[in-house]
């Protein structure tokens, strides 16, 4: 069988693997224990991240007219290729993650959503959450009014009407601490309404 021949269903197979992908990374793997390599393969794995060694040249030809045509500069020595398609920045975040703990793991470089990083780009992008982690923010921002809101009504429900709201609670307060003073003017007003009556008798008569 031609090389040819045997080489073709590997690039097809990276093809494939690159064909929607959102991020593909290079990675220098050497130096990387059997377990540590093991271990690797595992988070990548959980996070639904592709992963596999493969020769430069059929990197290269998969690579050609594709956004990742930029990475043909970084195929040199053994390489590893990282490639994901739900989360463009899963590669890089468990990349980095690990390399902490494994400094003979090298990001290389890296595609993401058509824009080549350099090592140091893909170490920013690392940092970056993941999708999901966004969005559980992002509905932990929403969801926090909405949830002050029905702490209060709950209390309302809870407490019997507007005596539940604190806000309320304040308001009626301060209209009870009013009332002896109210009736207090009413009185003395009543008090002095005889004796301005009686002064005013005799200029009538």
């Amino acid at each position: 069988m031609a090389k040819i021949e045997i080489k073709k269903p590997i690039v097809e197979e990276i093809s494939a693997s690159i064909k929607d992908a959102q991020s593909v990374v290079l990675v220098d793997y050497r130096g990387l224990t059997v377990a540590q390599d093991t271990e690797l393969r595992k988070q990548l794995r959980e996070a639904g991240v592709t992963y596999k060694v493969y020769k430069n040249t059929m990197m290269n030809f998969a690579f050609k007219g594709t956004d990742f045509e930029a990475l043909a500069p970084f195929l040199d020595g053994p390489n590893a290729v990282a490639i994901s398609t739900t989360d463009a920045t899963a590669p890089a975040r468990v990349l980095a993650k690990f390399a902490a703990t494994a400094d003979k793991l090298e990001i290389k470089a890296g595609v993401v959503e058509g824009t080549l990083y350099d090592a140091n780009g893909m170490k920013a992008i690392s940092s970056i959450p993941s999708r999901e982690e966004l969005l559980s923010k992002l509905l932990g921002s929403i969801q926090s009014p909405i949830a002050n809101f029905a702490r209060c009504m709950n209390q309302l429900a809870e407490k019997g009407g507007a005596a539940g709201c604190p806000a309320k609670e304040t308001a009626a307060e301060e209209t009870v601490a009013e009332a002896p003073a109210a009736e207090a003017a009413v009185e003395e007003a009543a008090a002095e309404a005889p004796a301005t009556e009686a002064a005013e008798a005799p200029a009538a008569e």
